[in-house]
């Protein structure tokens, strides 16, 4: 046989192979009557698992909303990483949500590098949380360096503390 007979008989097998290859179609599931009075659940709008809007008060992983950071760092520790995916898919899940990110410093260093400080750990969450699968049209960062501080001693344990990004809600 020579090469266009091949070509045209291994063609004609592919089309007959395909053409016996048939994908199964989705049902749609009906709205479950869940008695009078009562609207109904339906299966369109919601995945098993997706977070709502009461569960940034509920869920042990969406209350915890500080990630902290070391001294002049601004990369996000593998730690707070199951955090970041908790917001993540939040916002996945909840595409009107809206999230700020305040970035924070300790007091030492001059405004200017606070500022610059909080930023990058603000943009760094951000970043993390986008490669989580979160939007970035969802996300604002803000800076506000050591303006904001939660404790206010001159120590190592109080500044550990201040040096942080606080994910804060504006829309569920």
């Amino acid at each position: 046989m020579n090469t266009t007979t091949r070509v045209a008989m291994l063609s004609l097998f592919s089309v007959a192979v395909l053409a016996g290859c048939k994908s199964k179609a989705v049902k749609e599931v009906p709205p479950v009557d869940t008695g009078a009075g009562t609207m109904p659940i339906t299966n369109g709008t919601t995945q098993a698992g997706a977070y709502g809007p009461n569960d940034l008060d509920t869920d042990a992983c969406l209350r915890q909303r500080v990630i902290y950071f070391d001294l002049d760092q601004y990369s996000v520790k593998p730690e707070y990483q199951g955090i970041v995916d908790c917001h993540a898919k939040y916002l996945r899940d909840r595409p009107s949500s809206r999230i700020t990110l305040e970035g924070n410093t300790d007091e030492r260093g001059s405004r200017e590098y606070n500022l610059g400080l909080g930023e990058r750990r603000g943009n760094a969450v951000s970043s993390a949380v986008q490669v989580s699968g979160g939007s970035s049209s969802q996300q604002t960062v803000v800076s506000y360096g050591e303006e904001r501080s939660v404790c206010s001693d001159s120590n190592e344990e109080c500044w550990a503390r201040n040096r942080r990004v606080d994910l804060v809600y504006s829309a569920k």
